[in-house]
């Protein structure tokens, strides 16, 4: 039997398990869910039960987890609330970008569908958050980029910035001191010898810079690219 006001946990829930596959075809176990929501396995086996008695996943025992069209609806509400938030307490309350995430959190169950709609009208009904995550349209309908983490690149490959991961706060901040911004041009140089940083030329013309980039930045940066040098090839997705 289905609620008519799903929990702040459910919402919760549902927006993580989607989110975690927003950008890979890899569904989310239960032993991942509680990782990125910090609470212990028993809990999460607990909600995923209640989510399937509530016809929002589907879940066999020891099996991933996906959500149902029902769970994707409200899924995919409660990311546009989350990232409509990002949005607008960065461009009209001057946060950074690394501040917004927890703020978002906790505003996101306690405004209303109006509040939302309107909230998206003042910003000029954005397609993107400050992160670079799709913003979903009011009617779930949802234009993810088709972008490459940049890790996962060959030199020679060439794009532009597309989406970074506002998983680490503190990452963010490096990237902002370095002033490394979504829609940046990049170019993939090579690696330094002996599985080293992975070089990168970030920018275009004279304002262009060369980065030694450790995996875990590399692995939050998202490429959507724009041409290859000969014999390179893009991975699968």
């Amino acid at each position: 039997m289905k609620t008519s006001t799903p929990s702040s946990s459910i919402e919760d829930y549902v927006k993580v398990i989607y989110s975690y596959t927003e950008w890979q075809d890899k569904p989310i176990t239960s032993s991942q869910l509680a990782l990125r929501l910090g609470v212990a396995n028993s809990s999460v086996s607990e909600m995923v039960r209640k989510l399937k008695d509530q016809g929002l996943v589907d879940h066999q025992p020891y099996s991933a987890i996906r959500l149902t069209a029902e769970g994707m609806r409200l899924a995919l509400s409660m990311v546009r609330r989350h990232r409509l938030i990002e949005t607008y307490l960065v461009e009209e309350l001057g946060y950074s970008w690394d501040e917004v995430h927890d703020e978002a959190e906790m505003l996101e169950h306690a405004v209303s569908d109006t509040f939302i709609e309107r909230m998206s009208a003042k910003l000029g009904h954005p397609l993107r958050d400050p992160h670079g995550d799709p913003i979903p349209a009011a009617d779930g309908s949802v234009d993810l980029p088709h972008a490459y983490r940049m890790i996962e690149l060959d030199q020679g490959h060439s794009g532009r910035i597309t989406r970074i991961s506002d998983e680490n706060p503190e990452l963010l901040r490096y990237l902002a001191a370095e002033d490394i911004a979504l829609d940046a041009p990049v170019e993939v140089m090579g690696r330094k010898p002996f599985g080293g940083a992975l070089v990168v030329r970030i920018g275009s013309g004279a304002n262009g810079r060369e980065f030694d980039l450790a995996d875990e930045v590399a692995s939050a940066l998202w490429v959507q690219s724009t041409a290859t040098h000969q014999g390179c090839v893009l991975p699968t997705r």
